[in-house]
């Protein structure tokens, strides 16, 4: 009778030391190591890989909460939930890296089609006006002589070259403007999904300690319960 308690106890320590290895032993997945992606050569490429940084990200979110579910039937809540947020840091960060890496060069791609355009404006424009002034057009009416030059075709094309820039330009800034406020968008609603998650986190730290102070209470009925050992 006087071992009855001790066999208990030490089944009850058997039991917590093999759930804690096994909770230690819990699938995780490993973070990949961060690399700067592969530099994109074409315009085509760059909207590729913006509209699969959108769908991958949507995929991410999505197996993070699955993570998430899964998280809550181990014993290490609080560990298992901060290895899923690792990864999903992890992986939203090489995305965010793809979607600068893509976006700059569609910029740079847009500023020097406006340069070539603006160059070739100028260029065809410095021709017209050498040629006007290597062959004069002959005055024929001194009143129309007096009257200002028309615009010459190769002016008006200047000015619809300058702009088309300038509407490229124009777009470019707007698309810009466009993705950075559906990056502040995406901040916000991460920021939101963390303070969720810690929120979480602290009503399963109470639930722990609760369930820690309860079996400590058990243990120390155990121990009081059981006959006085004998000489």
């Amino acid at each position: 009778m006087t071992r009855q308690p001790m066999l208990r106890l030490t089944a009850i320590a058997a039991s917590i030391s093999l759930t804690l290895l096994l909770g230690a032993c819990s699938n995780t997945e490993l973070v990949q190591e961060e690399t700067p992606p592969a530099p994109t050569t074409s315009a085509e490429q760059a909207e590729q890989r913006l509209a699969a940084v959108a769908a991958e990200r949507a995929a991410i979110e999505a197996r993070y909460a699955d993570r998430e579910v899964v998280c809550y039937d181990k014993f290490f809540v609080n560990r298992c939930l901060d290895e899923a947020r690792e990864v999903r840091r992890a992986a939203l960060v090489t995305q965010r890296a793809i979607e600068i890496e893509a976006s700059l060069y569609l910029r740079r791609l847009k500023v020097d089609e406006r340069d070539k355009a603006i160059a070739e404006a100028d260029a065809a424009y410095a021709q017209e006006e050498a040629k006007l002034a290597a062959e004069p057009p002959p005055v024929k009416d001194p009143a129309a002589a007096a009257l200002p030059p028309p615009r010459t075709k190769s002016g008006e094309s200047r000015v619809r070259s300058q702009q088309r820039a300038q509407e490229s330009a124009a777009n470019a800034e707007k698309e810009a403007a466009e993705r950075a406020a559906n990056v502040a968008a995406y901040e916000e609603r991460r920021r939101k999904s963390e303070e969720r998650q810690k929120e979480v986190a602290r009503r399963v730290a109470e639930r722990e300690a609760k369930a820690a102070q309860r079996a400590a209470d058990e243990a120390k009925r155990a121990n009081g319960n059981g006959p006085a050992p004998t000489n």
